[in-house]
């Protein structure tokens, strides 16, 4: 998982806004609209994958912009998934190479960037945040997708909002949403890092959140690094004071019934072969 927690970080996900804050919070809302001068935010969840093609294949859904996914390749159902990408009105694909399968349904194909050519953050499954520099130019005309949605948001009348010209000035943003109306209430906050310069971000080594500010001793809201000195930023345990991030402080617990599986191995038949997948659990 190279960059699944990065994704959910930055509100990759339909179901949760940047920063780790929830749709279905009106305090979270207000903070992100505040804090990005949205007008327009989503009143709630939006689609998931499975629910995204659904909605495409009965026309709810008319336009789709996939980048970094082959989903006739990954997606359960690929006949479904094909069915609702040959209905759809607009398909535009981003990817690295010049042919696959979701390719084949594209009206637009975006040249983007690989991984060696990339360059910005990732964060891992422990939450340590990576520096990744590019090892390559990007070829040809392929662009990053930062740079893309940027071009796309100008042409859309929002260019003052989405002015970047390195990754850098995105990383010092984001880190001061992650930090804004916080006041220690989420463990994700960045915010000692929003002033970081250019060459500050350039040579960022790994830091793992959440994290305090050992020179000031403080916690990181408000606590920004001015120089980088990585040192006076101490990471520390989550939930190591048996408190979490709900409302009571407690943590949650489901409990479950144990359901044996209705295929059983016997000495006759000792194996299970799995065929394929019928819902939406990930990769190929």
């Amino acid at each position: 998982q190279p960059n699944a927690m990065g994704g959910r970080e930055v509100g990759g996900l339909a179901n949760m806004l940047a920063a780790h804050m929830d749709l279905e919070n009106p305090e979270h809302i207000s903070a992100v609209k505040t804090y990005w001068n949205a007008p327009v935010m989503p009143k709630g969840q939006g689609l998931k994958a499975v629910d995204l093609f659904n909605a495409i294949e009965s026309g709810k859904v008319k336009f789709v912009w996939i980048m970094g996914t082959n989903p006739v390749v990954s997606m359960p159902n690929r006949g479904q998934v094909e069915r609702a990408l040959s209905k759809c009105d607009m398909v535009v694909v981003s990817d690295i190479v010049e042919s696959n399968d979701t390719l084949n349904y594209a009206h637009i194909a975006l040249p983007a960037t690989g991984w060696s050519e990339k360059d910005g953050t990732v964060t891992n499954s422990e939450r340590r945040i990576s520096r990744q520099r590019g090892i390559l130019p990007p070829p040809g005309s392929a662009k990053h997708d930062w740079q893309i949605l940027c071009e796309v948001a100008g042409k859309m009348g929002f260019g003052e909002a989405f002015s970047f010209t390195h990754p850098s000035q995105i990383f010092c943003e984001y880190a001061g949403l992650t930090g804004y109306q916080n006041n220690g209430k989420r463990q994700l906050d960045l915010s000692p890092l929003q002033a970081l310069s250019e060459a500050q971000y350039n040579g960022l080594s790994p830091l793992q959140w959440p994290f305090y500010n050992a020179a000031s001793n403080t916690c990181s809201p408000g606590a920004k690094l001015e120089a980088n000195d990585k040192r006076n930023l101490i990471s520390k345990r989550p939930f190591e004071d048996k408190q979490f991030s709900t409302p009571s402080g407690k943590a949650k617990l489901i409990p479950v019934t144990y359901k044996a599986p209705l295929q059983v191995t016997s000495d006759a038949y000792p194996f299970v072969v799995n065929s394929g997948r019928a819902r939406d659990q990930w990769h190929t």
